[in-house]
Parts: structure tokens; sequence; C-alpha cells
């Protein structure tokens, strides 16, 4: 007996057997809730942020949270990682590369709300130290760009073998830290030739001036 024809059309219209909403959704939900994150750290601080708050802003239940992240001390550090961080700049010379560096960093710094939530972060870290332990690596890795620039000028012969890399990159972020928490300002690019030429070149005036 002939066996009735297959319907080719119907079987290549039929969705593939993988074609799932779940994790879509899932992913959404998961940005969703770090998107929430970072708006309630502008608007109610980190004292002010409760996982419900969290979770009603974001549209999902607490456990959802929760399945992800164990308090809110994990959720708010990972939500500070995805805001903008150094972009390195490798162009072999060590004066671009730390201005470039620099200077992208400070136009993300007030374009997006990097300038408000580092330093509510910043401030709540020095007394808790548990906040502390989970920002460690979040802003150790945020400050590897600059060693990383200045271990090239190294290999270049730019800089003396002796230099103290992790020490000359604190003396190139550091006057932004001052310029936020000791003088009230707000960064901008127009810091940057300064400062990188005063780490770069010194205070004093060299005696063959």
């Amino acid at each position: 007996m002939a066996q009735p024809e297959r319907d080719d059309k119907t079987d290549r219209s039929a969705p593939p057997p993988s074609a799932s909403t779940g994790r879509p959704r899932s992913e959404e939900a998961h940005q969703a809730i770090l998107d929430a994150t970072l708006e309630l750290l502008i608007e109610v601080g980190f004292s002010g942020l409760t996982v419900e708050g969290v979770a009603q802003r974001a549209g999902v239940g607490k456990a959802t949270i929760y399945r992800r992240w164990p308090s809110k001390l994990p959720l708010i550090v990972e939500a500070f990682g995805e805001l903008p961080g150094f972009e390195e700049v490798d162009s072999g010379s060590l004066e671009v590369d730390l201005k470039e560096t620099l200077k992208r960093y400070l136009e993300a710094f007030n374009a997006t709300s990097l300038g408000a939530v580092f330093p509510s972060l910043a401030g709540e870290r020095a007394h808790n130290p548990e906040l502390s332990k989970l920002l460690e690596p979040v802003a150790r890795s945020r400050r590897e760009p600059f060693v990383r620039i200045f271990e090239r000028a190294r290999e270049r012969g730019e800089i003396a073998d002796d230099v103290d890399i992790g020490l000359a990159a604190d003396l190139v972020v550091g006057p932004i830290s001052v310029t936020l928490f000791f003088r009230g300002g707000t960064p901008s690019p127009r810091m940057v030739g300064p400062i990188v030429d005063l780490a770069l070149h010194g205070i004093l005036r060299r005696r063959d001036d």
C-alpha cells in the first residue's frame, strides 16, 4: 500500500524543539533586578534599599531574587559591577594611555549612574566589613587596567624597573576620590591633563630649569 506523502511544508513551519521562552524570561528578569537595584541605590541609597523594594520595582517576587542572591549585599555588588569601569587604552605611550583611559572613565562617570552609585557604596564600605569584602575583588579588577598600563610602560623602558606600579596607579586614580570625598566636587574630564602631568612629571622644579 502506498504511504501517504509527508507534508514537508507543515514540518518546516513548526518551531524547533529547542525554542523556549523560559530562559529568555529568566535572563530578562535577572537584568530587570539589576537595573532596579541601581535605580533604588540612586533614589534611596544603600541603607534604604530592600530586597522587597527591588522585587517590586523589577516586577518579580522576592523568591526570584533570593534564588539568585542570598541577600541584598551580593545583589548590590553585582549591580555595581554592571556599571562602566576603566577602558584600557594601549597606544604605545604611557602618557596617552593614562590620559585616554581616565578621560573615557570620567565621561562615563558623569553620563551614567556610576557618579551616584559609586560614592554611596564607597561611604558604606568604610563601616560595613561584609560589603567591603565583597567589593574588594570588584574594586581590584577595576584598578587593573592602570597596573597593566604601567607594566607595559616598564617593558618599553619608559619608567624605571624599580617603580612601585601599584602606588603609581594609585597616584593617577587618587585625585578622583579626593575630588569626590574631600572637596565635594564632581570629577571632570578637564582634570585628566593636570592629574597625569603631575603624576608623571612631578611638582618640584627641576634644577636645570
